[in-house]
């Protein structure tokens, strides 16, 4: 069974930082390119960062360009997302999401998603 699950969320001060992990289940991950999407209240869903199979191509939301670093450990099976110099309006609930090989920032072209982690910035 295919299965994402992300972890590390929590409540954090602004200037604070957090690791967001997200765990595959399946042993093709490695040929997965992965994502980050967040959905704060009464908002639609966004992309925040991601990035190719090979690691090699990582995209980010304007919003979060040089804060946030997407990466991938596939000995792990597992992609993370390093959150630094956090706002309180990325104060969300923050989704992983896998499709096969190549990034997108359209989240409709998800395949897999997991259940999504709350992150909250207090100011």
């Amino acid at each position: 069974q295919v299965q994402l699950v992300e972890s590390g969320g929590g409540l954090v001060q602004a200037g604070g930082s957090l690791n967001l992990s997200c765990a595959a289940s399946w042993l093709s991950f490695r040929y997965y390119a992965m994502a980050w999407f967040r959905q704060a209240p009464g908002k639609e869903r966004e992309f925040v960062a991601a990035l190719r199979w090979t690691g090699s191509s990582a995209d980010y939301a304007d919003s979060v360009k040089g804060r946030f670093t997407i990466s991938r450990d596939n000995a792990k099976n597992t992609a993370y997302l390093q959150m630094n110099s956090l706002k309180p309006e990325d104060t969300a609930v923050y989704y992983c999401a896998a499709r096969a090989l190549v990034e997108t920032r359209n989240n409709d072209e998800y395949e897999h998603w997991g259940q999504g982690t709350q992150v909250t910035v207090s100011s």
